[in-house]
């Protein structure tokens, strides 16, 4: 829980903690109500319009081998809002089988509202079985709304694919901050998907990641720009050892006044950094782990 929603008791605020397929608390407020779904698993979060400066958290995690869920979450966020929503998920799998969590969000964000949204994803354990988490995020947003999302997952995931979907109206921000570490023989794929469809919307996306031992990465951005409209993607990369990385972005203007930029660096850790810091007394894997913690803040 500290891990992926920064929690070390309960939480202030509406709250659904789900634990190794149920639910194990949940607590609403005047202003957000959460509802189970009855066609499958998962819950519905409504937040009535005008609500500012509360949270909404909603962590999962899973502690017996060979779990394998897929759950629907949809939050209803009402018109003038700004809220901050939590949600991760941690696996920590020390058996033989799979333990697998697929969560799909849908976000329908209101006018004039703001939204922060964290995400982190956490995997532990010493068994042979993996680790698996496939998120799907979908974000829908109303004129003037604004969402800042933080997509986080640093260590002990074995195999992901992070799709995230977004669709704009007139004057609309998203602005996507991903960070991400690979180790061992993991496989991460990051998609991003962004239409651009209102005037004076616009997105900044930027995805930094470190790829370590034999582990392969691959991010993938496409941004359509449908009218007069903005947008930034950056994939900021840090190869190691023997690991893969592929960067693959996709820029669509369907506009004259469609202002779409991509920006792509992979690369080693530069030798210089690391005597300079052995200088200060470090050895060299005290080094690197100084350069790669300061480069995914």
């Amino acid at each position: 829980m500290e891990e992926v929603a920064d929690l070390h008791g309960v939480p202030e605020g509406a709250y659904n903690i789900r634990a190794d397929g149920e639910m194990a608390g949940r607590q609403t407020t005047a202003n957000i109500d959460i509802i189970t779904k009855k066609e499958c698993a998962g819950i519905d979060i409504r937040i009535k319009p005008g609500t500012k400066n509360e949270s909404v958290h909603i962590p999962v995690v899973l502690s017996k081998s060979g779990i394998k869920e897929t759950v629907h979450n949809d939050f209803f966020i009402g018109d003038d809002c700004d809220v901050v929503i939590i949600a991760g998920c941690g696996i920590s799998n020390c058996g033989q089988q799979d333990s697998q969590h697929d969560g799909i969000h849908r976000f329908y964000v209101g006018k004039n509202s703001k939204i922060k949204y964290v995400e982190k994803h956490y995997g532990e354990g010493d068994g042979l079985g993996k680790r698996i988490m496939n998120p799907v995020t979908e974000v829908y947003m109303e004129e003037n709304s604004r969402v800042e999302m933080e997509m986080v997952q640093i260590r002990g995931v074995d195999s992901t694919e992070r799709i995230t979907k977004a669709q704009l109206k007139a004057g609309a921000n998203l602005t996507v901050r991903e960070r991400l570490l690979t180790h061992g023989t993991q496989n991460a794929v990051s998609s991003y998907e962004v239409e651009l469809n209102g005037e004076d919307s616009s997105v900044d996306l930027v995805s930094r990641s470190v790829a370590r031992d034999s582990s392969v990465q691959t991010f993938e951005s496409k941004i359509a720009g449908n009218t007069k409209c903005s947008g930034h993607s950056e994939c900021d990369a840090i190869i190691m050892d023997q690991a893969k990385i592929v960067a693959v972005p996709g820029l669509t203007a369907n506009d004259v006044d469609a202002a779409l930029i991509h920006e792509a660096a992979i690369g080693k850790i530069a030798g210089e950094q690391i005597v300079k810091l052995m200088t200060l007394g470090l050895t060299e894997e005290e080094a690197e782990e100084q350069i790669i913690n300061g480069f995914l803040k």
